[in-house]
């Protein structure tokens, strides 16, 4: 659609939209596209360059429901949420991706180029190196990462506790996680109520998802 970047990057609508939101009050959350109010549950669309989740209403993000939509620079989080149930990743597996923690996702980044890691710390979202032939390896024995839409959907991973589970997610899933880590986490190990809230994270996430059989190769 291609009033979908105009609408975004003239800065005179952007202002209309902030003194909108700004005279709806605080209370209540607001579209950062148009300044609509939106309810508790709603869309996000990602600013592919910057990385930045904005809120969205409905009619924005109807607007956004297509590839086409925001000339490459914005995409609509998807809905999809898929349990991998039987997705193949051992011990071995994830200790040749290096990633330092128990937790963290995966997603193909269009400024990166390539595929990133990242898992949820105390001071955010944090990078962890990926040997891109180590991924190509889990993608081959798991088809279903190639269905992920680049940039917006991710392969989220939790080993934490003795767990051994995966899903497929939209980004803001996992910006949503990283919250809760950095949020409620103490001390050394995180203390008592980041795990309970983690718990509850995976176990909304559980019954938002539906189960994802292996597709062999």
């Amino acid at each position: 659609m291609p009033s979908a970047s105009p609408r975004l990057t003239s800065p005179r609508l952007r202002r209309l939209a902030q003194q909108r939101a700004a005279s709806a009050g605080a209370d209540q959350e607001q579209c950062e596209l148009c300044g609509e109010a939106v309810p508790r549950e709603h869309r996000h669309v990602l600013d592919v360059e910057t990385r930045q989740l904005l809120c969205t209403c409905r009619r924005c993000a109807i607007l956004f429901d297509s590839r086409a939509a925001g000339g490459g620079h914005y995409r609509l989080a998807p809905e999809r949420r898929l349990r991998l149930d039987e997705f193949e990743l051992s011990d071995l597996d994830w200790e040749q991706l290096q990633i330092p923690v128990d937790i963290a996702f995966f997603f193909d980044s269009s400024a990166a180029g390539r595929v990133q890691a990242f898992y949820p710390s105390p001071m955010g979202a944090t990078e962890s190196e990926l040997e891109l032939s180590t991924w190509r390896e889990l993608e081959s024995a798991n088809p279903v990462l190639a269905t992920m839409q680049r940039d917006v959907e991710a392969l989220l991973v939790d080993r934490a506790k003795g767990a051994r589970r995966q899903w497929l997610v939209p980004i803001d899933d996992c910006y949503r996680l990283v919250a809760v880590i950095r949020t409620r986490w103490r001390g050394f190990t995180g203390g008592k109520d980041v795990w309970l809230e983690l718990e509850r994270f995976f176990d909304d996430l559980d019954r938002r998802s539906r189960s994802h059989p292996q597709e062999r190769r």
